[in-house]
């Protein structure tokens, strides 16, 4: 099934996301419309169109949805583990672009552990064919469990008085336009291509999605650290 874009842009100001950085797009299947977060390295998921795919929509005013049906975590939760996936299938994260971190990273915690996790974004209204777009996402995991002996790249988000959140990576501050490419030369020089991504929870989803696209533009793996981490 394919649905048809509808492009919203966002204000631009502190706490909220620039222009071109989201769009409006109607519900995959029958679910719930957000604003969705612009992301250049996202890989298509077909999938999340099926009509068994398993989509928690985060709104932006941090209601949470299992396909139109309102949610709260604890039954979330006992719906991901009692659900029996196929193989190849992923829990699909559609949260709005303007809704806060401390919304969704719990709804990633609830769904972790069981099934690999895609936040769904979307594409440049600019690349897309007469407004017809598919599924795309990123893929994340929750937490710090890594393989024995690997050493995972922190990239850190924290607030700033100037609107855009300041990044550190290994606690090295860096700028946006640098994290992609200061990124590529830690993996060139042998650094395991593994981001372990600390983003304070009072920053707008979109940011944090932002840090997400530009790992994986990177070639890296990314896990999201849960609170205390």
């Amino acid at each position: 099934m394919k649905y048809v874009l509808e492009v919203c842009l966002i204000a631009l100001g502190a706490g909220s996301v620039a222009p071109s950085t989201a769009a409006q797009a109607p519900a995959m299947q029958q679910g719930i419309s957000v604003e969705l977060v612009h992301a250049r390295s996202a890989s298509p998921m077909p999938e999340a169109d099926n009509e068994d795919a398993f989509i928690v929509a985060v709104t932006e005013n941090s209601s949470v949805y299992l396909g139109v049906n309102l949610i709260n975590l604890s039954e979330l939760t006992e719906k991901a583990r009692s659900t029996r996936f196929r193989r190849g299938q992923a829990i699909y994260i559609k949260a709005d672009a303007r809704t806060l971190y401390a919304t969704v990273l719990p709804v990633l915690q609830a769904t972790g552990g069981v099934i690999p996790q895609v936040l769904l974004t979307i594409r440049s209204a600019s690349t897309q064919s007469n407004n017809i777009v598919s599924p795309e996402g990123l893929d994340v995991s929750v937490g710090s469990t890594f393989p024995p002996g690997t050493v995972a790249t922190v990239v850190q988000l924290l607030p700033s008085v100037q609107g855009r959140p300041l990044l550190r990576i290994n606690n090295d501050e860096t700028s946006w336009p640098a994290l992609e490419s200061t990124l590529r030369r830690h993996f060139q020089k042998g650094d395991d291509k593994t981001v372990l991504l600390r983003a304070d929870a009072r920053l707008p989803f979109a940011e944090v999605v932002r840090a997400v696209d530009a790992c994986h533009a990177a070639g890296a793996i990314v896990h999201l650290a849960a609170p205390g981490i």
